[in-house]
């Protein structure tokens, strides 16, 4: 058993470090060589290594959605591709691991570095991958950003089944060239995807110089504790949750194509023993609009729900998931069957599963479960063609929100929650390189939940459109407000708002999408996180 396993705690540290520096440095080189803001400045992307047998090794500390993601996709691909010393590989099926369509992961094999006198390339010795995922702005599909109100896959973008993209390591500048003339940006595809070859090289340098200083046996033995640890730690968590079986649900507003409050139903099972099961039996069948998760999303929701319960630092590895049961039937809003429209299931259910699975578990731990936080990414995309620089453009946005509280402080404000973990756009860096004005960026005052612990408030960020453009919102909490915990109140709803260049001023749905005259101002009230426990009645002195 893994918790009866003695460990060296130094090593088990020095290893943690030395495993997760090689994915930190990954996305180091990625953010700093990439072309568009939603890599380079909101650090869109994650990182991850992997041993000869796919099992995650590290992942830096990014977007928490990839977490069971890549690990998923890497298993699917490994009994569909013919690895190569220095080939990668691109993909972004939703049906081999992916999340949705602007998602784009490149995986490279990692080789045993060549003896001496060299060594047949044939022969070489497979030890272990490399994998960067990135968020790119454009990625074809009806609309600019490829995030847009569709009814099925086809109509989000291009979909790539594993394509090799580097060849023994010459570009494979056709498949480039299929790619970036799928977007309305290329330029942008093109230096982004050279970015994530860079940061895959990086990688594969320094898993390379790590198994040369250990040796193999050690590299396999360090790399085995520090899985083991992992789900040693995972176990111990869950076995000081109070054993029973516990039941939530919530909703999704919308879908943007007629479904209307969209349950989501969980059933987490603690038997006391170090293990957890995730049953989403009974949730809604998927829908017609682009809500629709894939199971890698479920499965990513699932183990960073898990994960935020371990008090201690902890390695990010495949032993995190080992104790982890999630059943998710196929054809629901949380598994969906291709080719369901999957764009929102990422940024917004996502986060709505995790709402989920929080209050299922308050129960268990009620201590340490805080309120929901905004529940929502607020993802907006405006494009068109910029006649001041001369070209075109796709800008994409998540807006931070309010946080919720716990029961030992109140929720932050301003701030990305749970399934993101990206920074804004700053507006230096947004208005020099799109044509768009922030007129606004504030905290929205008193939008969280009032309680004994406050709820965090969320923002009102307000854009200008210098152009014409289309504009696209995908956003939720518009009709649900995030629930309050332990009497607390919840926090306020989110709203959008559209005001013509003639001052006319008008509400506009959760979900969105139109063309806009320059001298749009399109305003977004991100929701407010509930608050943790009654407000407490004044005492006189």
């Amino acid at each position: 058993m893994a918790n009866k396993v003695l460990f060296d705690p130094i090593q088990v540290e020095v290893w943690r470090h030395l495993l997760a520096a090689i994915a930190e440095e990954m996305g180091a080189t990625l953010e700093r060589t990439a072309f568009s803001p939603n890599i380079k400045e909101r650090l869109d992307h994650s990182c991850a290594i992997f041993d000869a047998q796919g099992r995650m090794l590290a992942q830096a500390a990014h977007i928490p959605v990839h977490l069971g993601a890549m690990p998923l996709m890497l298993r699917q691909m490994l009994g569909r591709v013919t690895w190569r010393r220095g080939d990668m590989w691109i993909c972004n099926d939703p049906r081999i691991g992916g999340t949705h369509l602007p998602d784009l992961t490149l995986v490279a094999p990692v080789y045993a570095p060549s003896p001496p006198h060299g060594m047949h390339i044939g022969r070489a010795r497979r030890v272990g991958f490399v994998a960067s995922r990135a968020h790119h702005a454009d990625i074809g599909g009806m609309s600019p950003g490829s995030l847009p109100l569709s009814n099925e896959l086809f109509q989000e973008g291009l979909i790539l089944p594993p394509v090799r993209l580097v060849r023994r390591g010459r570009l494979q500048e056709e498949i480039l060239a299929l790619i970036c003339a799928n977007s309305r940006t290329p330029m942008e595809r093109r230096g982004d995807l050279s970015a994530q070859i860079a940061a895959n090289e990086t990688g594969i340098r320094r898993f390379q110089a790590l198994l040369g200083r250990s040796g193999e046996a050690m590299f396999a033995t360090r790399t085995r504790e520090n899985i083991a640890y992992a789900e040693a730690a995972i176990r111990q968590t869950l076995s000081k949750l109070k054993p029973g079986v516990y039941f939530a649900a919530d909703v999704l507003d919308s879908d943007g194509a007629g479904a209307k409050n969209i349950p989501i139903y969980v059933t987490a099972t603690v038997p006391g023993d170090g293990a957890i099961q995730f049953d989403f039996t009974g949730t809604a069948s998927q829908v017609k609009g682009s809500l629709n998760a894939t199971l890698a999303i479920t499965r990513s929701a699932c183990y960073y729900v898990v994960r935020c319960l371990v008090e201690e630092e902890i390695p990010n590895n495949e032993g995190c998931f080992a104790p982890i049961e999630v059943i998710a039937p196929e054809g629901t809003i949380v598994n969906a069957r291709f080719p369901a429209a999957v764009a929102g299931g990422n940024v917004e259910t996502s986060q709505r599963i995790v709402d989920v699975l929080l209050r299922a578990l308050a129960p268990a731990a009620p201590e340490r479960i805080p309120a929901a936080s905004q529940g929502t990414m607020n993802n907006v995309t405006i494009g068109g063609y910029d006649s001041i620089r001369a070209r075109p453009f796709s800008y994409y946005e998540t807006i931070a929100g309010g946080a919720g509280a716990s029961a030992q402080c109140a929720g932050a404000s301003a701030i990305h929650t749970h399934m993101t973990n990206t920074r804004n756009t700053p507006i230096e860096a947004l208005e020099s390189h799109y044509p768009l004005r922030i007129t606004e960026l504030s905290i929205a005052e008193g939008t969280g939940g009032q309680g004994d612990h406050l709820g965090g408030n969320g923002v009102i960020r307000r854009i200008e459109l210098l152009v014409d453009a289309h504009v696209a919102l995908l956003t939720e909490r518009r009709d649900h407000p995030p629930y309050g915990m332990n009497d607390g109140a919840d926090g306020t709803l989110g709203s959008n708002t559209l005001q013509t260049p003639g001052g006319e001023s008008r509400i506009l749905p959760a979900k969105w999408h139109g063309d806009c005259p320059a001298g749009t101002l399109i305003s977004i009230q991100t929701p407010g996180g509930g608050a943790w426990g009654a407000p407490r009645k004044p005492t006189l002195d």
